[in-house]
C-alpha cells in the first residue's frame, strides 16, 4: 500500500532563541522572545521553540543508492519502524485530509538514537493523529514542471552542485500552530508541530543553488521567499479535528527527549518525494546521501 511504501522511506510536511540547560530552559543572550501560537484558547502562551557484494539499498526507500554516494557509517542506527502494537492501529488514526501536489525535496537530518523518528511515532500514537512517513525539513515543495525522471536526474547532481548541505544549529524552539493556504509562506491548511530551525548565509546559498538546479539557470533568486524559515515537522493534524498540544509537544521535547532541542544536526540525505494527493499517498522516489 502507498502508506506502507512511504513508511519504508521512513518522515511535508519559524526562529526562537531558546535552549535547554540542566535546569530547564534559558533564553539565549540577546534573543528576542518567541510567542508560540496555540489552537487551544485556554492554553498558556509559551516561549520555546544485503548481501555482501550487492549494491547497498537505501535504508529508507529500499532502492539502490547512487553508485557514487558514500556508504552509511557503520555506527549509523537502523531505521526505527513503529512497534507491532502501534503499527496495528495506524489505520485507525485520523488521516490528513489536505490534498498536496507535485514533487517535493526534503532534507533528512541526522538523528541521535532515532530521536526524530521516535518523536513522529510517539506524538502520532498519543494523539491518534495522522502519521508522517518521515521526519523532514522541506527545501522545495510541489514542483509540477518536471517529470519524475527529470527530477531524479537533477537530484543525482545535487552533491556536485551543492556539496555538503550546511549543518543546522540546535533548534531555536518548538512551534505548534495551524497553517492556512494562501497566507504568506503557507501552502496548505493543516495543523502541525515542529522543531524550529534557523537559517544563515550558507543555508541561503545552498537553497539558491538547489532552486537553480531544479528550476534552471534562468531561475530568478528574488522569486524565493527570504529568509528561508526551515523547520523539522514532527506532527500533523487536520485543523478541524486538531488535538496537538503545544504544552505536550514542549514537554515531550524538553523533558523526555532533550536531544531534540539540545543537539546541532548535520543533513544526512536529500530525498525526492511525490507529494501528490493525501499524505498516505506520498511516495519516496529517490534519495542521495551527503555522508
Amino acid at each position: 500500500e502507498p502508506l506502507q511504501e512511504a513508511r519504508r522511506c521512513e518522515p511535508l510536511m519559524e526562529t526562537h532563541d531558546e535552549y535547554l540547560d540542566d535546569d530547564g530552559y534559558r533564553e539565549a543572550e540577546g534573543a528576542a522572545p518567541l510567542s508560540m501560537d496555540c489552537p487551544d484558547d485556554d492554553a498558556p502562551e509559551l516561549i520555546a521553540e544485503h548481501s555482501e557484494g550487492a549494491t547497498p539499498l537505501c535504508q529508507l526507500c529500499r532502492k539502490p543508492c547512487h553508485d557514487d554516494a558514500p556508504s552509511a557509517p557503520s555506527d549509523q542506527p537502523a531505521t526505527v519502524e513503529p512497534s507491532a502494537s502501534s503499527s496495528s492501529d495506524i489505520s485507525a488514526r485520523r488521516k490528513l485530509q489536505w490534498k498536496f501536489k507535485g514533487l517535493t525535496i526534503w532534507l533528512e537530518l541526522e538523528e541521535f538514537d532515532n530521536d526524530l523518528t521516535r518523536a513522529v511515532e510517539d506524538l502520532s500514537c498519543k494523539h491518534s493523529s495522522p502519521f508522517i512517513p518521515k521526519p523532514h525539513t522541506t527545501a522545495i515543495y510541489g514542483m509540477e514542471h518536471l517529470s519524475i525522471d527529470e527530477a531524479k536526474a537533477r537530484l543525482a547532481r545535487v552533491r556536485d552542485v551543492v556539496g555538503q548541505w550546511p549543518a543546522f544549529e540546535k533548534p531555536t524552539g518548538v512551534t505548534s500552530s495551524i497553517a492556512e493556504c494562501g497566507k504568506p509562506g503557507q501552502v496548505c491548511s493543516i495543523a502541525w508541530s515542529e522543531l524550529t530551525l534557523s537559517s544563515n548565509e550558507e543555508h541561503e546559498a545552498a537553497m539558491d543553488a538547489l532552486h537553480r538546479l531544479f528550476f534552471g539557470e534562468d531561475w530568478v533568486p528574488e522569486t524565493r521567499d527570504r529568509p528561508w524559515k526551515p523547520h523539522n515537522s514532527i506532527a500533523y493534524d487536520n485543523p478541524e479535528t486538531n488535538t496537538l498540544s503545544l504544552l505536550d509537544t514542549v514537554m515531550y521535547c524538553a523533558s523526555s527527549n532533550p536531544t531534540l532541542l539540545g543537539r546541532a544536526r548535520r543533513v544526512e540525505a536529500i530525498s525526492l518525494w511525490s507529494t501528490v494527493g493525501k499524505m498516505e499517498e506520498w511516495e519516496c522516489i529517490d534519495r542521495v546521501r551527503f555522508w
